[in-house]
């Protein structure tokens, strides 16, 4: 299996997959090899870069920074959402916040797009100045709600509970947020928070930084919830050991994906710390994500896989 994150890793330039990064998805499927994408986009917003490849419709997409499992077509196969008096108590814990919150909601429908709602906002003014193409591009998915906690008990009533939040800003101020949130014992940050403190979290924080754009994304997830744990389930559900994996991806929030790994490939564009991280722990640094990195790492795959073939095919042969 190789689960592969989108920005900064997949996309190239101008927010697009290059020709040579589509070439090796398609290279790498032909092997046989389970190629899935794991991003911190919801999965329709993910499916707008991803039409373009032509995956087969029952390949995997991992959405959300690991709450929700879909096939590329849109088949639900794994979901996880945070209950309503979590959702209501982080609406007030984030006060301070509010103006920069996000409340996500999966309402994908059979043909993989979503519904207006399925992003809830109570401010739109700040979120316009630190992700404004973000808010212009999903305007039609957006609903406004004064208090944001009223969308919240009307999904309630209808049966329906968010599956992630995120605040969004600067980097200075994205690590007061996450300071405010670890303020509450329930509230787990890998890395950050003592391992021992899992068993008992109620929701789990994810943080993707830009240091060039001086943005940071929070995104705050049911307790237990990641990229590494989802891509564990699947490859659970196809027979595939975590050393069978390889994990490409670029910023924080693939931290979890790139411990669980066998073969953890860290891009080169990479936030600094990160790749002091991955220098330590002894993970591959690959090439920037504007000169195919994802195409370079897949490669190497392939030519292993290749390898390891003509020595199957020699020793049946008697040739060896």
């Amino acid at each position: 299996m190789i689960a592969i994150d989108v920005d900064g890793t997949l996309l190239g330039a101008e927010g697009k997959v290059s020709a040579r990064n589509k070439a090796a998805l398609q290279a790498a499927n032909e092997a046989g090899i389970h190629v899935v994408i794991a991003t911190g986009r919801r999965h329709s917003y993910a499916m707008k870069v991803l039409r373009s490849l032509n995956l087969h419709g029952e390949q995997a997409l991992v959405s959300s920074n690991g709450a929700v499992t879909r096939t590329v077509g849109a088949r639900l196969i794994d979901r996880t959402f945070l209950t309503l008096p979590t959702s209501l108590w982080l609406c007030e814990h984030l006060a301070e916040f509010r103006n920069a919150l996000v409340v996500t909601f999966d309402m994908v429908q059979p043909d993989g797009e979503d519904a207006r709602g399925s992003l809830v906002v109570e401010e739109l003014a700040d979120l316009h100045g630190s992700i404004g193409k973000w808010m212009e591009a999903n305007s039609p998915y957006i609903e406004q709600s004064v208090p944001i906690e009223d969308a919240l008990l009307r999904a309630n009533a209808a049966g329906n509970a968010p599956i992630q939040m995120m605040v969004c800003g600067t980097i200075e101020r994205m690590r007061r947020a996450e300071a405010r949130l670890l303020e509450h014992p329930g509230v787990f940050s890998a890395g950050v928070s003592a391992p021992e403190l899992l068993e008992d979290a109620e929701v789990a924080l994810s943080r993707t930084e830009y240091p060039e754009r001086d943005l940071s994304l929070l995104d705050i997830l049911p307790a237990g919830c990641s990229k590494g744990v989802a891509l564990l389930r699947l490859a659970a559900s196809l027979g595939i050991e975590a050393n069978e994996m390889m994990a490409i991806g670029d910023n924080w929030n693939d931290l979890s994906m790139l411990e669980i790994a066998g073969w953890p490939v860290l891009m080169g564009n990479a936030p600094e710390d990160l790749k002091e991280m991955a220098r330590a722990r002894g993970w591959t640094i690959g090439a920037h994500h504007l000169e195919d990195g994802v195409a370079d790492a897949i490669d190497e795959v392939l030519s292993l896989q290749r390898a390891e073939d003509e020595y199957d095919a020699r020793a049946l042969s008697g040739s060896l």
